[in-house]
């Protein structure tokens, strides 16, 4: 399922860009895919690795449907390959991404793209505008986890 909705501008960065490349899409309306890198990539059958890829926006029909589904059902933790496989358009030439494909990602790649579902579906980035308090410059702070405290490089 591919929508580009014409009724919001793109999320923007706090730098003022927008927030990730879009696949599709160009122009003022709101942008409903987001390219992305995998760390390690998908390996398919023939050992072609894949890396880029293209995640979509999430529906309310996309969270839900996971929850009927049995392998959900006995097994809270499918819930998040089935609702990935849900929104991701293409892993590399892969365009056919279905839970089997999810399965077989390396799990440092299956948190990859847990995390980007996270930004792009709540406003598209996780930067904040701030102002040091000791200087009055204003620059940009990366939210998103990252393993280190605040102020640190």
């Amino acid at each position: 399922m591919r929508r580009i909705t014409a009724a919001a501008p793109a999320p923007r960065s706090a730098e003022g860009g927008a927030a990730g490349a879009p696949e599709t899409g160009q122009g003022a309306g709101l942008r409903t895919e987001f390219a992305f890198e995998l760390p390690r990539g998908y390996v398919d059958e023939s050992g072609t690795v894949h890396r880029s890829g293209v995640m979509r926006l999430a529906t309310a029909r996309d969270e839900l449907v996971p929850l009927r589904d049995d392998r959900v059902r006995e097994n809270s933790a499918y819930l998040s390959v089935v609702l990935i496989s849900r929104v991701v358009v293409r892993i590399g030439t892969v365009e056919d991404v279905h839970p089997g494909v999810i399965e077989d990602l390396f799990a440092s790649d299956l948190a990859f793209l847990q995390d980007f579902y996270r930004r792009i579906n709540s406003e598209g980035h996780t930067r904040a505008r701030v102002t040091c308090p000791a200087c009055r410059e204003d620059f940009a702070v990366e939210l998103s986890g990252g393993g280190g405290r605040l102020g640190e490089s």
